[in-house]
C-alpha cells in the first residue's frame, strides 16, 4: 500500500522526445503548456486561500448562534497556522521529489472536503482537529507552484512569473471576503464553509486539468538544463553545515525573525478578524464588513508586486529605508482603522488601501528578503525558514490572544453582546509598532559570507 502511495506521487516519467530542435508546432504546444501550468498555478493556489479564510468570514455569525466562543474561535483559527507552518518545512522537501499535478491536487481536494464537512459539524474539537488537517494539506499548494515554476520556465523568465504568482493569495483573500461573505449574508455560515468547499473542489479540477509535472512528461526537454550533478566534497559539505550554523547564531536574522513575526501578528489581525471587528464594533453588515477587507489583499497585489522596484529603483538595494516607511505605514492605518470614533465608511476604505500596500511591501522585506540579503549566499534557505516558521507561530499566537482579549472584555446588555475593544486595539497596534522597532535595530546589518 505505501509502495504504491509512494508511486503514484513520484515525478512523472519522461514521454518520447524529438530532441532539442522543436518546431513551430512544438514550440507552441510547449507555450500553451508553460502558460497552462503559470495561470493554473495562480488561481489555484487563489483557491486555496478562498479555503483557508472561510472561517475569518463566519466567526460573527458563530457567536451569535452560541456555536463557539471568541476563545475557541482563536484557537482553532490558531491550529490552521501552527499545522501549516510544520507542513510548509515538510511538503517543501516532498514537492521537489513529487508529481506536482497530484501533490497539489490532493492538497487542494483534502482542504476543500474539510470545508464541506465544517458545514455539518458544531464540536469544537471535531472542528479544531479539521481545521488543523486542513492547515497541513494548504501546505502543499505554495510548494507545488514554486516547484512547477522551476521546471517550466528558465531561470531568466522565472522571476517575472514568480512575481505575478505572488499576487495569487491577494486574489484567493479578495473572492473570500467577496463571495463567501456574499454566501453567508444570503443562507448563513454553514453555507459559507460549502461555498468555500465547492470553490475548492472546482479549483481541484482545473489544478489537475491544466497544471502539468514536467516538461519531459510532456515529450520536451527539461526547459532548465542542471548542471552536471556531483557529489559535494568534505569541504563543500563542511562549507555548507558551516553556513546554516552561521545562519542560526546571527542575531540580525533572528531580530528580522521577530520583526516579521509581530508583522504577521498585525497582517493575520485583520485578515482573521477585520470582518468580526467591524460587525462587532461599527455595526457593518457581513457584506459590507467583507468588502472593506477585500480592499486589502487587492492593494497588497499592488505593493507586492512593486516591492522590489521600489527598494532598487528609488532607494539603490536598500531595504532599509522602505521597511521603515511602509511599516510606519501599516501603523498609521491601523490606528485610522480601530481609534477613529464612529462609522466612517471612507476612512475605513483608506485605513485598508494603506494597510494593504503597507503589508504587501512588509510580506517582501521582512517576511524574507532582508535576512536572505545578509545571510551566507549557500544558506538562504536556512534564512527563509527561520523567518517563516517565526512569522506564523506569531500568526498563530495572535489569533489565540485575540480570541481570549474579544471575550475577555464582552458584555451583555439587554440580550445584546456588547464589545470593548480597547486592549484588542493597542495589541494590534503595539505588534506593529515592535515589528518597525525590531526592523530598526538591523538597520546596518551587512551580508556575512563563511570564510
Amino acid at each position: 500500500m505505501l509502495k504504491q502511495l509512494i508511486n503514484f506521487y513520484k515525478v512523472s516519467s519522461p514521454g518520447p522526445c524529438n530532441g532539442e530542435a522543436l518546431s513551430s508546432s512544438d514550440e507552441h504546444r510547449l507555450k500553451y503548456l508553460k502558460w497552462s501550468t503559470f495561470l493554473s498555478a495562480t488561481f489555484g493556489y487563489g483557491m486555496y486561500y478562498v479555503c483557508r479564510l472561510s472561517l475569518n468570514v463566519v466567526k460573527k455569525p458563530i457567536v451569535e448562534e452560541g456555536i463557539f466562543s471568541e476563545t475557541e474561535l482563536g484557537i482553532i483559527g490558531s491550529v490552521l497556522f501552527f499545522t501549516y507552518a510544520l507542513g510548509k518545512f515538510t511538503n517543501g522537501f516532498l514537492a521537489d521529489r513529487s508529481n506536482i499535478n497530484r501533490f497539489m491536487t490532493t492538497g487542494l481536494l483534502v482542504t476543500a472536503l474539510v470545508n464541506l464537512c465544517l458545514g455539518f459539524t458544531n464540536s469544537f474539537i471535531l472542528f479544531a482537529v479539521l481545521w488543523g488537517i486542513s492547515g497541513w494539506f494548504q501546505s502543499m499548494g505554495a510548494a507545488s507552484c514554486v516547484v512547477g515554476l522551476s521546471r517550466w520556465f528558465t531561470d531568466k523568465e522565472r522571476g517575472s512569473y514568480y512575481g505575478f504568482w505572488s499576487a495569487s493569495h491577494n486574489i484567493g483573500e479578495a473572492l473570500t471576503f467577496l463571495i463567501i461573505a456574499s454566501i453567508v449574508s444570503v443562507l448563513g455560515w454553514r453555507y459559507g464553509f460549502f461555498g468555500a468547499g465547492i470553490v475548492g473542489l472546482l479549483g481541484a479540477l482545473i489544478v489537475w486539468k491544466f497544471f502539468h509535472d514536467t516538461p519531459e512528461s510532456q515529450g520536451f526537454p527539461p526547459v532548465n538544463v542542471p548542471k552536471q550533478k556531483k557529489e559535494m566534497s568534505a569541504t563543500e559539505t563542511a562549507d555548507f553545515n558551516k553556513a546554516q550554523r552561521q545562519v542560526l547564531m546571527m542575531p540580525a536574522i533572528w531580530i528580522l525573525a521577530l520583526s516579521s513575526a509581530f508583522m504577521y501578528i498585525s497582517r493575520y489581525a485583520i485578515n482573521s478578524w477585520g470582518v468580526f471587528y467591524l460587525e462587532a464594533q461599527k455595526g457593518y453588515s457581513t457584506l459590507d464588513a467583507s468588502f472593506i477587507i477585500s480592499i486589502c489583499p487587492v492593494c497588497g497585489i499592488i505593493g507586492t508586486m512593486f516591492s522590489g522596484v521600489i527598494s532598487d529603483k528609488l532607494f539603490g538595494g536598500r531595504r532599509n529605508v522602505p521597511a521603515l516607511i511602509f511599516g510606519l505605514m501599516n501603523v498609521f492605518a491601523l490606528c485610522l482603522f480601530l481609534l477613529v470614533p464612529g462609522v466612517h465608511f471612507w476612512i475605513d476604505v483608506l485605513a485598508m488601501i494603506l494597510f494593504g500596500l503597507g503589508i504587501g511591501v512588509l510580506i517582501c522585506f521582512l517576511g524574507g528578503l532582508m535576512a536572505v540579503d545578509i545571510a551566507p549566499r549557500n544558506a538562504s534557505g536556512a534564512a527563509l525558514g527561520v523567518v517563516g516558521i517565526a512569522s506564523y507561530i506569531g500568526a498563530g499566537l495572535q489569533d489565540v490572544m485575540s480570541g481570549i482579549l474579544i471575550e475577555g472584555q464582552k458584555t451583555v446588555q439587554n440580550g445584546v453582546d456588547v464589545y470593548d475593544f480597547t486592549y484588542i486595539n493597542w495589541f494590534w497596534i503595539g505588534s506593529a509598532l515592535l515589528s518597525v522597532l525590531f526592523a530598526l535595530l538591523v538597520w546596518d546589518a551587512k551580508s556575512k559570507e563563511t570564510d
